[in-house]
């Protein structure tokens, strides 16, 4: 079983927070990117055929693709793999860019997963971000897409936003929560450099939030939403009860995810794992599957210390944790005799039931320096 992951590296406008790779189209470019990505996909089916059961539309703007080309990829994709009978198949996509023709169509092709990036309820905020919707057209298009068919539908929102007050948080879950998405992917906003709000920051116009605000916000977020219902299944996303992104969760999982399209990113879970990436380079991209050159490059081959470590925290991103008993299975060795010093140091940090270790909610807010002690 493996997921697959087809990248749509083109945005007709580079939001003001955004770092990665993405180009403004030419007509050529979205009219044949979904030829691309069938040359891709045979290249890699030629390779290995694992069963698929989740398919990822991710970008950059997946929407600026119509149904139609969609629909061709999908075809592409049933006639190379199997599907598992659940496949679950998401989309990204822009409030801007959907109609109500391009939602009935999008679902037709097959899609039944769409994840709408509306960040922020607020039109001021949206500006700042550079996002080209309002908070109106946010919610007419997931009411327009619950009302199509969409029973699965995520939303993205943005927090730690400059100048933005507790109330002002409290307000964008409100009407978030009036929509009732099924999923909810909460992302405090970084200031990345060469963006347009880093030069913002740089020229005094607008200032980062500092960590105690960043840490309040989160927990804010937590409590709005636990209490709402919400699952908080890792660190960054919340679910309703079976609606928990599977795509996502195979990443943390370290389960096979083969890719496609430039810019992409695929993992190879046999023996220790490998990570491989594709150029993000469009004209070499091109030239290489007009030559039936395979566009993956290796990134990374894991051994098995790194394999244990990446087991380790990418499970402890989660609210399941990490499998004691599995991971024995898995690697012929315990955790405790993995990771004894590391263990130790997190001692305070680590909460234990039945046979598997856990952070804790606060713990998260220090993720990235906790696992720094299995790298």
């Amino acid at each position: 079983m493996a997921g697959l992951y087809l990248h749509i590296p083109f945005c007709t406008q580079k939001c003001n927070y955004c770092d990665f790779f993405s180009a403004p189209p030419t007509e050529n470019q979205l009219e044949n990117w979904h030829l691309l990505l069938q040359r891709n996909l045979q290249l890699i089916a030629s390779q290995q055929t694992p069963v698929i059961e989740t398919i990822f539309f991710g970008g950059g703007t997946p929407s600026l693709l119509s149904p139609a080309q969609i629909s061709s990829v999908l075809s592409c994709c049933r006639k190379l793999f199997s599907f598992d009978h659940n496949v679950e198949i998401s989309l990204e996509a822009n409030p801007s860019s959907l109609t109500a023709s391009c939602l009935e169509g999008y679902l037709t092709a097959g899609i039944n997963r769409l994840s709408l990036g509306i960040q922020s309820f607020d039109d001021r905020t949206l500006q700042l971000l550079g996002r080209k919707h309002t908070a109106d057209l946010a919610k007419q298009t997931f009411t327009l897409a619950r009302n199509i068919g969409f029973s699965n539908i995520s939303v993205d929102l943005i927090f730690a936003l400059p100048g933005q007050a507790t109330a002002d948080l409290e307000q964008d879950v409100k009407q978030l929560l009036d929509l009732s998405p099924d999923h909810v992917g909460i992302y405090g906003l970084s200031i990345e450099a060469e963006t347009p709000l880093e030069k913002m920051v740089k020229a005094g116009q607008i200032s980062e939030v500092d960590e105690e605000i960043y840490a309040k916000s989160y927990l804010l977020l937590n409590r709005l939403l636990t209490d709402a219902g919400y699952e908080h299944y890792e660190i960054s996303n919340f679910a309703r009860p079976g609606s928990r992104c599977l795509h996502n969760q195979a990443y943390w999982q370290r389960k096979t995810c083969l890719a496609a399209g430039a810019g992409a990113h695929g993992f190879d879970a046999r023996a220790y794992g490998k990570r491989t990436a594709i150029t993000t380079n469009l004209k070499r991209y091109q030239q290489q599957l007009n030559a039936r050159q395979n566009p993956a490059e290796l990134l990374e081959e894991f051994d098995l210390r790194q394999a244990m470590g990446e087991t380790l925290y990418l499970a402890l991103r989660t609210s399941d944790g990490i499998n004691r008993a599995a991971f024995n299975q898995k690697f012929g060795v315990s955790l405790e005799e993995a990771f004894p010093q590391a263990l130790d140091h997190l001692r305070s940090h680590l909460q234990q039931k039945d046979d598997r270790y856990f952070f804790t909610v606060e713990s998260w807010l220090l993720y990235d320096h906790l696992i720094s002690h299995f790298l």
